[in-house]
């Protein structure tokens, strides 16, 4: 059984990643994948990276615009690069890409599946099936052009994929998942209700099982046989179209606003890193060089890689760890950037030998971040927050793609 797990909407944004920051975006979102599979196991992975709110919150932690159609390819570039080097150990592989990258993904399935005795023809129809029904069978006027298909050595399989809408100037970002998505941790997904703007796919609507199983039946022949069949999996509720999948929509305003953030939540991580007993942290704070907005960053890595489904619906407030490279909310802080990537690889390399005391910190961060929401009354001042951080720019070498922008005027 395979189901669409959700999609997010984005602004179209223009521009490239600059190598100072994809090199970054690599290390960091290694370690996050790595610090996973070492707490939860590879198929945890498949989970996370098949939640659109989760995706998002994982790109703005890593430092790219917290919401453009960008995040999409930098993000499946970076762990493509990051995985694909280290896919024995891991026991995950990433296939696909954008445009002519995205053509190669069969030819990719098709040369794991002989490596690994995996049946490639059911990874390539897979594959091709997925990248029909968002193209075809939902007609909602975005043309495909990234499709990442993430396997396991299990054969389990994640698909993160991105079509462009040239008219409405935006992006849309469907994850399909080759089993029923379950909750991460602790939290079940949640329906989102969406006006009726045209025909939706529906796979877990309940009187879809019949459809379900002609996939499976299906999946070995021709996808369009199984295209005329998801077009009836239409569920209608008071003209409207329940749509039991995690969904975004993401604002069209570059800059970082208050209302895009849990003030709460962000209010409770900088208490963390600013007010917590030293002896809460002795084994991070021991570090050399390591202060408190190091702490900040590592509390947000920590809620990517503990948190649970909730945590995650006001995605900007993850781009408070590394900020973002367009300059939103600040430019990103290459020191604190590279003080973090060292510190959560530390981590990792010391647990591995049984020395755990700093993974039970970083992982801590978080939980403390939580105990402070629960009891206390946390709430970031907003324009102080970001007045500070920029002021701080030139001394963490804060960094942005092409010029600055105008702060007086946001």
């Amino acid at each position: 059984m395979f189901k669409n797990t959700g999609h997010a909407d984005l602004p179209l944004h223009g521009g490239t990643v600059p190598k100072w920051l994809a090199d970054r975006m690599m290390q960091m979102g290694t370690l996050i994948v790595e610090s996973l599979i070492d707490n939860f196991g590879k198929k945890e992975v498949l989970v996370r990276l098949s939640d659109p709110l989760w995706f998002q919150s994982l790109g703005a932690v890593m430092g790219m615009d917290w919401h453009s159609s960008g995040i999409t390819t930098s993000v499946m570039y970076a762990l493509k690069r990051g995985i694909n080097a280290r896919a024995r150990e891991f026991g995950l592989c990433i296939c696909g890409g954008r445009g002519k990258y995205s053509r190669r993904t069969p030819d990719e399935l098709r040369f794991l599946a002989d490596a690994t005795g995996m049946d490639g023809d059911k990874l390539i129809n897979s594959s091709k099936l997925v990248a029909k029904v968002d193209s075809t069978a939902v007609q909602d006027g975005f043309q495909l052009y990234m499709h990442n298909f993430i396997l396991s050595s299990e054969g389990d399989w994640t698909v993160v994929q991105q079509g462009m809408n040239v008219e409405t100037k935006t992006a849309r970002r469907y994850h399909w998942s080759s089993e029923n998505l379950r909750s991460f941790i602790d939290t079940p997904h949640t329906g989102v209700t969406g006006e009726n703007e045209g025909l939706i796919l529906n796979l877990t609507a309940s009187d879809a099982g019949s459809t379900r199983q002609r996939i499976l039946d299906f999946s070995k022949e021709n996808p369009d046989r199984v295209i005329k069949e998801i077009k009836n999996v239409i569920k209608y509720d008071d003209n409207k179209i329940v749509v039991p999948q995690r969904s975004i929509v993401m604002p069209a305003h570059h800059d970082v606003r208050a209302e895009d953030v849990n003030l709460k939540r962000l209010g409770a991580v900088l208490a963390t890193a600013y007010e917590s007993e030293p002896k809460d942290f002795e084994s991070l704070l021991l570090t050399p060089g390591l202060g408190p907005r190091t702490l900040q960053s590592l509390t947000l890595v920590s809620e990517v890689i503990y948190g649970t489904p909730s945590r995650f619906t006001d995605p900007a407030r993850f781009s408070f760890a590394h900020g973002g490279k367009d300059g939103h909310p600040f430019p990103v802080p290459i020191k604190i950037f590279d003080e973090s990537i060292r510190v959560l690889h530390e981590s990792i390399e010391k647990s591995k030998l049984g020395y755990k005391d700093k993974s039970a910190c970083i992982r801590r961060l978080h939980t403390t971040a939580l105990e402070i929401e629960k009891n206390c009354e946390p709430k970031a001042e907003w324009d102080e927050l970001l007045k500070w951080e920029r002021s701080k720019s030139a001394e963490w070498d804060g960094r942005v793609e092409g010029k600055l922008p105008d702060y007086d005027k946001l």
